[in-house]
């Protein structure tokens, strides 16, 4: 494979809520995500955001199903997610408490996901955001039987 274009990931994904502004102030405050970039529109609509974790990038946008109709809030689809987010954090138990605080409604409660001596542990939990999108956060344990 070529290099990927600078600043940018292998892969990343777009998310859609109803108040884009909102959902993105939510993420950096809930789940500690951190603005990269922000193009506003009229009357200070999203037109494009780029929002990093780590390495790992997404863009939040506005649904607007009228000019793109593939393009939904999980609200707007009947509370369906067709994408869950998840990603490695460095401590779980942190940052649900963050997330919890932020008003993220916790799914599953941290817990241990044990995937055998050759593969991973894992604890992590499920919560879902403010615009209805289901997140995973994990901490690797162990690797192959060796502690992280």
């Amino acid at each position: 494979m070529k290099p990927t274009p600078p600043g940018w990931p292998r892969i990343s994904s777009a998310l859609y809520y109803d108040d884009p502004r909102a959902a993105i102030e939510w993420l950096c405050n809930a789940f500690g995500f951190e603005v990269r970039l922000l193009v506003e529109g009229d009357g200070g609509s999203v037109e494009h955001s780029e929002l990093t974790f780590g390495e790992g990038l997404i863009m939040v946008g506005g649904a607007k199903p009228e000019k793109f109709p593939s393009m939904r809030s999980p609200g707007q689809a009947g509370g369906a997610n067709t994408q869950n987010m998840m990603a490695y954090v460095d401590d779980v138990e942190v940052h649900c408490k963050r997330a919890r605080e932020a008003g993220a409604t916790i799914v599953n409660q941290p817990a241990i996901h044990d995937y055998g001596p050759d593969y991973w542990t894992d604890r992590g939990y499920e919560c879902r955001d403010l615009g209805g999108h289901h997140w995973w956060f994990y901490q690797r344990l162990e690797t192959g039987g060796k502690k992280a």
